[in-house]
């Protein structure tokens, strides 16, 4: 009886510590903001390693929301939802949802918010994410069902769009020759005004994509392919002068950008920190997110 005492009491033991473990291995997270990371510097480093960037999974598209405590990125798997889309390349339909780890009641909590989505970007107040020619909004339940932005932007071939604080949505357009420039469209009297483009230098080259507007729409950063870049593709910054025109597309630099293809930018809404993906191959199968000090965006606007 003695023994089986002991057996017992290991047993629930031993099972204290799996439920533990458990928990911690689904969200391995420090107390603190940006998900208890160590900021970076100058120089780019991978972003919470283990809770995202994880071996076990493809993730690309990070980017916190309204505030430092709500992480969303794009993730693989099943539970994400069906085949979807990712980027103009053969090869791309993987199943991808967008997941978001988030600070609530005290503790770090991982959901799914939208099944078979990519390419998201997220409203300065957090409320809206766009994907694509589509959205969804926050409820008192948690989010909409995907929705349609409507004419002009749902007969465009869009890979990502972007929504200013005032309403502005910024757009890159697929086409076969990956040739036209970014644009953007107003909102005026409640419709949106048809699409112009925000200047020739953000058609140079080919694959101007991914654009991340700053909420006062003072500067964009996009991604795109350019004989004077580093590699497969660049990260660009244009900077918004007094009378409402875009300077020159600005490359980020050799600290930034590799001979390998930085894509998908974003600013954490403190302005602080710069996010992007690296991805040494072709489409997603090595693909990681990185965050950097964002003072390159001073450092590089025009005096």
């Amino acid at each position: 009886m003695k023994y089986i005492g002991i057996l017992i009491t290991l047993l629930f033991f031993i099972l204290a510590c799996s439920s533990k473990s458990y928990s911690q291995d689904q969200f391995p997270i420090p107390d603190g903001p940006y998900l208890g990371q160590t900021t970076p510097g100058s120089t780019p480093e991978i972003f919470a390693p283990g809770i995202v960037n994880r071996e076990e999974s493809t993730d690309l598209e990070g980017m916190f929301g309204s505030d430092i405590n709500t992480f969303y990125f794009v993730r693989e798997g099943e539970e994400y939802g069906g085949v979807v889309k990712v980027g103009a390349f053969k090869g791309d339909e993987v199943s991808y949802g967008l997941a978001v780890i988030e600070y609530k009641n005290n503790k770090w909590q991982h959901s799914v918010v939208a099944k078979a989505v990519s390419e998201p970007s997220i409203s300065p107040d957090g409320n809206t994410i766009l994907f694509k020619n589509g959205y969804i909004e926050r409820t008192s339940d948690g989010w909409s069902e995907m929705k349609s932005l409507g004419e002009p932007f749902a007969s465009i071939g869009i890979m990502r769009s972007a929504i200013s604080s005032n309403g502005t949505i910024y757009f890159d357009t697929y086409t076969r020759k990956l040739d036209t420039p970014l644009r953007y469209s107003r909102l005026v009297d409640g419709k949106y005004e048809t699409p112009k483009s925000l200047g020739p230098q953000f058609g140079i080259g080919k694959y101007n994509a991914h654009p991340f507007i700053a909420p006062d729409e003072s500067y964009i950063i996009f991604d795109s392919i350019r004989e004077s870049g580093y590699g497969r593709s660049d990260l660009y910054i244009s900077y918004r002068a007094a009378d409402g025109s875009w300077g020159p597309a600005i490359n980020l630099g050799d600290k930034i950008n590799t001979d390998a293809s930085e894509k998908n930018p974003s600013v954490s809404p403190d302005g602080k920190f710069l996010f992007f993906d690296r991805r040494v191959k072709r489409g997603n199968a090595d693909v990681t997110i990185y965050w950097v000090d964002a003072q390159i965006i001073e450092t590089l606007r025009p005096k």
